[in-house]
């Protein structure tokens, strides 16, 4: 039985039921807004920001496009994001964990509006040479990942436990809501105007992000040492508040700046190794990152959606864009039922579910264009992009959930830098396969490893499915 609010005779609530009354408990839980300002304001400047970046995304495409009309050069907009989004990502989780998140998160969208506004300078400037151009984009993506892990712990200081899940729920449906609306804004702003323009939007909306980070209360981590990590050789005490010090203590009278960037540098690894090790020695975060990875490394299919286009519709490019929007539909109707999500108490669970339903999506999505019906391949993705949706939502609220506040910088760089990479060369795996075999045997075999994948985990990793959200108190 589901959708009732009754605790039992004990006071207890029914382990994994909804909380709502009725049919409402399935809507989107609007109540992290209602409740805090703070929360409000940093809600819109996310939603403007990611509205900002799909309308740049378009821009860099078109204008890449037009300036080389090579696809190796459009690939290169890839490589200019993937890789300091990687190395960065992983920086940002020590400077998480060891300075104020705020003025992390503060410094870093500044950049990244910085970064815009230099793009937006082609407008007085003429254009860049392409490489200025894919420079300053990595720049951008650089700042975007230095501050991704700091931004990831703003709604868990914000929101009390049983809300975390609805805040994320929000964060991911204006995300999704921009991926659908951003691209048409951006089309319709070089219909009329040009890449720079869409660049200057995008700094706009950046600085009333960064206007919203400012308006936040300080977020010093929490250094009190709650999980013991391998102590590291020579280096502090292994614990999170000894790490803290050792990148602000070091005298810098007394010590040479090589001398100290080299420790500081080496002080990072640890820390960094630190995160990795929290996130395998708990089964829950552990469990819960191999069910991502199942389902982005060898089942994700957008590399796959061009070659299924040329056999469906014959490559016309206006089709080519249903894919994606299907994909955008079905994370948005996700979104706006993701009450059923975030009142659960069980998120491991929904976690589980979404995964196998991603799988079981794209393998309807291989059927359907090994069988050549259209319709039924573009159905099946809207499917997939709610499994998705509601897939990413459980998982971040379980790691925000179940990580301590001292760790919680390292394990969301970790999650960051596993939720930029496995998409990545996940679709790499459905080109490779592809190209040996169909798109459409590409999609059915990686759809049949992410079940059997999704199997194995929910067998030798119970403690997924057995996690609920007042289990602990970090």
């Amino acid at each position: 039985m589901t959708g009732y609010d009754v605790a039992d005779h004990h006071g207890r609530r029914p382990v994994g039921e909804v909380r709502g009354r009725g049919a409402r408990g399935a809507f989107l839980d609007l109540t992290p807004l209602r409740i805090s300002a703070t929360y409000r304001r940093l809600w819109l400047g996310g939603a403007l920001s990611g509205l900002g970046h799909q309308v740049a995304v378009v821009a860099v495409l078109f204008q890449v496009w037009e300036m080389t009309r090579s696809p190796f050069w459009v690939a290169a907009i890839g490589i200019a994001q993937a890789v300091p989004m990687i190395v960065l990502g992983l920086l940002g989780g020590p400077l998480a964990d060891v300075l104020d998140r705020r003025r992390v998160a503060l410094a870093a969208t500044g950049g990244q509006a910085v970064a815009a506004l230099a793009l937006g300078a082609q407008l007085v400037l003429g254009f860049y040479p392409l490489p200025l151009l894919l420079a300053l984009l990595s720049v951008q993506t650089a700042c975007n990942a230095l501050g991704a892990p700091s931004r990831r712990t703003f709604i868990t200081r914000l929101m009390p436990r049983e809300q975390v899940a609805a805040g994320i729920a929000l964060h991911m449906i204006s995300f999704q809501a921009a991926m659908m609306v951003g691209p048409a804004v951006g089309g319709l702003l070089l219909g009329v105007a040009s890449p720079a323009v869409c660049y200057l939007v995008n700094a706009a909306a950046l600085s009333i992000s960064w206007w919203t980070v400012r308006a936040l209360p300080p977020m010093p981590p929490d250094r009190r040492p709650t999980v013991a990590a391998p102590a590291p050789t020579g280096t502090g005490t292994g614990r999170a508040g000894g790490h803290g010090r050792a990148l602000t203590a070091y005298p810098q009278a007394r010590t040479r700046p090589l001398a100290r960037l080299r420790r500081r540098t080496g002080t990072a690894l640890v820390m960094l190794g630190e995160g990795v090790h929290q996130v395998r020695r708990d089964p829950v975060l552990r469990g819960s990152f191999l069910l991502d990875l199942a389902a982005t490394l060898l089942a994700f299919p957008v590399a796959l959606f061009p070659m299924v286009n040329q056999e469906l519709f014959g490559g016309d490019p206006r089709t080519l864009g249903l894919f994606l929007t299907c994909v955008a539909i079905g994370g948005v109707s996700a979104g706006l039922a993701s009450g059923l999500v975030t009142r659960r108490a069980r998120l491991g669970v929904v976690q589980l579910g979404a995964v196998a339903v991603w799988g079981l999506a794209l393998l309807g999505f291989g059927l359907a264009a090994l069988g050549g019906v259209a319709w039924a391949a573009l159905a099946t993705l809207v499917v997939a992009g709610a499994a998705d949706t509601v897939s990413v939502t459980s998982r971040a609220a379980m790691v925000q959930l179940a990580t301590p506040d001292s760790h919680l910088g390292r394990v969301s760089s970790v999650e960051h830098v596993i939720g930029v990479s496995g998409p990545d060369i996940g679709n790499a795996r459905a080109g490779l396969v592809a190209g040996l075999t169909t798109p459409a045997w590409s999609a059915l075999l990686g759809a049949l490893g992410c079940l059997a994948v999704g199997a194995w985990v929910a067998l030798t990793h119970r403690e997924v499915a057995a996690f609920r959200v007042g289990d602990r108190d970090v």
